[in-house]
């Protein structure tokens, strides 16, 4: 039993890393996790208010029902049969970004600003833009 806790402890203080890491990350602005149903497990509430709690909600209805939707077209778009599995959604703006992960029964949103992209990505995402 102590071993178990231990071993939980030890997770849940590789977790808080990952987080910490992110938001040193260059146009961070927030985080949450919700569940496969779409409840707020973790926000980031501490990082000045920029995130409060009925925004995550909010962030949260609109994120599940869109990921929805995605897997279905998804499955319209490509052969049924093999189960394709929609990892990640990346939506952006001139201004703003959303990421949204899916693993296992959680979900991983990250918002950011496009704004404090370095010169290099923001060089490589012209170059992106110009061949389309």
């Amino acid at each position: 039993d102590t071993f178990k806790n231990k071993f939980k402890l030890q997770q849940a203080n590789e977790i808080d890393e990952i987080f910490k890491g992110l938001k040193q990350k260059p146009g961070f602005k927030a985080f949450m996790v919700l569940n496969h149903d779409g409840v707020v497990l973790r926000w980031d509430h501490n990082n000045s208010g920029k995130l409060p709690y009925d925004k995550a909600v909010h962030y949260s209805h609109h994120v599940l029902e869109l990921y929805e939707m995605i897997v279905v077209q998804i499955k319209d778009l490509f052969n049924p049969e093999d189960d394709e599995v929609v990892e990640s959604i990346r939506l952006r703006t001139n201004g703003h970004e959303l990421i949204a992960a899916k693993e296992g029964r959680y979900i991983l949103v990250v918002l950011c600003d496009c704004l404090t992209y370095s010169k290099e990505e923001k060089d490589m995402m012209a170059a992106l833009e110009v061949q389309t």
